[in-house]
């Protein structure tokens, strides 16, 4: 096994274990917005300690049994939607990698750009729908279609940024990085997966920043 497999298993390891940490947590203390019991443990295991971190500091000020205060700062806030948006892609991109490779798809020859679109293409479905959930209860009356335009306007600039942070990573694994990029049965993969996911969370936080600031995405 070479070294960079051996750091692949660990730090696939420590994901899920952070995933396990925060979800045991949750299903003792169930978050206010209910998607967000689904959000937190997705954000475990590509961002591992950190997100166990920002959990028990942020996130458990949103659970239903809380009685602290809400005194979570502005970045704070945009990284609750940040890590929103990011759950949605996370999901869709994970979902995205077995349908190409059971299927053999492939774009202009490569299996990259299959992927890229493939994942694109459910990671934005997951997306606006993590986005639906988050507001839909907060605005029933306004309708279904009201809400699900409000949260393609709301979320499809974070989303596609996300997939340009992330899609940039992974060209870089496939064309500079390896010689022979991993395939998705390999663990070094969804080692470059979680590296990526991590890229795509960074490219979207601005846009989450700018977004909340201007009030067309609320605070989470």
């Amino acid at each position: 096994m070479s070294i960079l497999t051996t750091i692949a298993w660990i730090a696939i390891g420590i994901g899920l274990l952070s995933s396990l940490i925060i979800l045991v947590d949750i299903i003792r203390h169930p978050q206010m917005m209910w998607i967000m019991n689904i959000v937190w443990p997705i954000n475990g295991w590509f961002l591992g300690p950190y997100a166990v971190w920002t959990y028990f500091k942020w996130g458990r000020l949103k659970a239903k049994d809380s009685e602290t205060e809400d005194d979570r700062g502005f970045p704070a806030k945009v990284y609750f939607s940040t890590s929103h948006c990011s759950s949605g892609c996370t999901l869709g991109d994970a979902f995205g990698v077995p349908i190409v490779t059971l299927t053999g798809f492939t774009i202009l020859g490569t299996t990259l750009f299959a992927h890229y679109a493939v994942q694109f293409t459910l990671a934005y479905l997951f997306g606006i729908l993590f986005q639906f959930f988050a507001i839909y209860p907060m605005n029933k009356d306004a309708g279904v279609l009201k809400n699900l335009k409000n949260s393609i306007k709301a979320d499809t600039l974070s989303l596609i940024l996300f997939e340009v942070g992330m899609f940039g990573w992974m060209a870089l694994v496939h064309y500079v990085i390896f010689a022979e990029p991993p395939k998705p049965h390999q663990m070094n993969y969804w080692f470059m997966m979680q590296i990526a996911m991590i890229f795509g969370f960074l490219t979207s936080y601005p846009a989450n920043w700018w977004l909340v600031k201007k009030g067309i995405k609320e605070e989470m």
